[in-house]
């Protein structure tokens, strides 16, 4: 095995949402920064919507799901035990290159789940606590919305907010009608030119890349500024595990480089930056005798309540043409009408209604034709023509709250490319989920006739709706019910850090990248302000 003796001062493990605001964080300190992501660079040009077979690019090597994209840099993830499969995007970005960019913070109610609701946990931190690192993170991704949102407290997003377009002044109509709760989306896509990049053109299929540079990746926010501060960004460099010095400190990590040579890169801090899937499956690997059931993992809880956020879809087909494929698909409006707990409800806690415009030209005709909606044969122009354009969609997105049972752990059997254990997921949706999420289908539906549909559809939970990846390494007080402290520091290792969605204590019912990166800024920060002695 090759090694570098000389450590770095901070070895960072992923170069997603949190390893890019954490490294352009920290990068002020003028310490030696590492970032180790085991994927590489996506040139833009590379993106789908440069080439004619787009659509069918976003079904095999550019889909949102690892398992049936299948590049060299993804690992493979065992759902067979959940009925939602995890997805993700491993490259520099990490899965900010294919998110919809929907970027609504968590509300002040979701840090205090325990105290208001009698479930779950309240976290060890406030909103009021990331409030300004949600400020700075905005400023940094580009974020554009409306201030004034009555659900939450005040916030100014730097940018004006996405156009509507016909699909979410449509919708809006018929929230009016009912007297509900709705703003528009904060997005973290550019409505106008900022800080060297253009505008959205509002092509629409955010999902498989930006190759405008309207859509807000780390890879070209974050990164160019972290990288000009001094970090250093290896690319192919796929961690395998943690390693410990005698005294039980993290010393460094093995991964394998771009020529699947093991290397042993020496470290006198570690931060995890992996995701809710990754992070723990790498403590979990990193066994030895000071840590035989993983690292970091004396509370027993490494990778377990994960949380997903289970999604559905109403899908209402208007008479009127909506330009429903124009436009950034997954932000327009967006309601928290149900977002809190309410006692004439059978579930607690609640629900975002996150409305999306409609889909491609061959997404509409494999959507109609699986429904039957669009037959093959001499019909299917005139069917296709009725439903192209004429869609708009709700999605709930419901708060998943922590259960033990609901894990991350090792496979047996299944390995990556390079010989290290596949995480295996094991989830069961609990009633309290299922319960908001059919409340969630019933007034998406109602939503829908208020804005005039003719015809509403409803189904959910989707399969392919695990992008939302927390929980698996909590953050809280006490060691024996929580992995980290208070900002991120683990309790059993004092020079190991997490930084993305592991952390989270409950899961809220909105979109978590913002908050994550939010999280991430907040733990840099307590970092800088602990130099002296962050190992106490």
């Amino acid at each position: 095995m090759a090694a570098n003796d000389a450590p770095v001062d901070v070895l960072i493990i992923g170069a997603g949402a949190s390893g890019a605001a954490v490294a352009w964080s920290l990068a002020e300190t003028r310490m030696h920064i590492v970032c180790l992501e085991q994927g590489d660079w996506t040139n833009p040009t590379d993106y789908p919507t440069n080439h004619q077979d787009w659509q069918q690019q976003q079904a095999g090597p550019w889909n949102i799901d690892p398992n049936v994209r299948g590049r060299e840099t993804d690992y493979p993830i065992n759902n067979d035990n959940s009925p939602i499969s995890v997805v993700n995007f491993n490259g520099v970005g990490g899965s900010t290159v294919l998110y919809a960019a929907h970027f609504p913070r968590l509300s002040p109610s979701d840090f205090r789940v325990k105290t208001l609701d009698g479930v779950a946990d309240d976290w060890p931190i406030s909103y009021d606590t990331l409030e300004p690192h949600f400020a700075t993170n905005d400023r940094m991704m580009g974020v554009s919305g409306l201030a004034g949102d009555p659900m939450y407290p005040p916030k100014q997003p730097p940018l004006p907010p996405i156009p509507l377009g016909l699909v979410g002044e449509t919708v809006a109509r018929g929230f009016n009608r009912l007297g509900w709760h709705w703003w528009p989306s904060d997005s973290a896509i550019i409505s106008q030119p900022y800080e060297g990049r253009d505008q959205c053109k509002n092509l629409g299929p955010c999902t498989s890349g930006c190759s405008q540079g309207g859509k807000s990746s780390t890879d070209i926010t974050y990164w160019p500024t972290a990288i000009r501060s001094g970090v250093e960004l290896r690319t192919r460099c796929r961690v395998k595990e943690i390693t410990v010095n005698d005294a039980g400190m993290a010393d460094g990590v093995i991964y394998f480089d771009a020529d699947g040579n093991e290397v042993h890169q020496k470290a006198e801090v570690v931060i995890m930056a992996c995701n809710g899937v990754g992070t723990p499956r790498i403590l979990l690997n990193s066994k030895s005798e000071q840590f035989p059931d993983g690292l970091a993992n004396s509370s027993g809880l490494v990778g377990k309540n994960l949380m997903f956020h289970p999604v559905g879809f109403i899908q209402g087909l208007f008479e009127e043409r909506l330009d429903s494929h124009m436009g950034p698909q997954g932000c327009c409006i967006m309601s928290k009408e149900f977002y809190e707990t309410g006692a004439d409800r059978d579930f607690v806690r609640g629900y975002q209604m996150q409305i999306t415009r409609g889909a491609s030209p061959l997404g509409t005709a494999l959507q109609g034709f699986g429904s039957g909606a669009i037959p093959w044969g001499p019909d299917h122009h005139e069917a296709f023509a009725r439903r192209f354009d004429h869609t708009a969609s709700i999605g709930i997105t419901v708060e998943d709250l922590p259960e033990e049972y609901n894990t991350v752990t090792l496979d047996p059997d299944i390995v990556d490319s390079d010989g290290i254990p596949a995480p295996k997921i094991n989830y069961t949706m609990s009633e309290n989920s299922r319960r908001m999420l059919d409340h969630g289908l019933a007034r998406g539906h109602e939503v829908m006739e208020a804005a005039g549909a003719i015809e509403i559809n409803s189904f959910g939970p989707i399969r392919v709706g695990g992008w939302h990846l927390m929980g698996t390494a909590r953050m809280g007080n006490d060691p024996k019910t929580s992995v980290v402290n208070h900002w991120g520091r683990s309790h059993d290792v004092k020079n190991l850090f997490i930084v993305d969605g592991s952390l989270f204590v409950t899961s809220g019912g909105v979109n978590p990248t913002s908050t994550i990166q939010a999280l991430a800024l907040y733990v840099a920060d307590s970092i800088k302000k602990n130099l002296t002695n962050l190992f106490d």
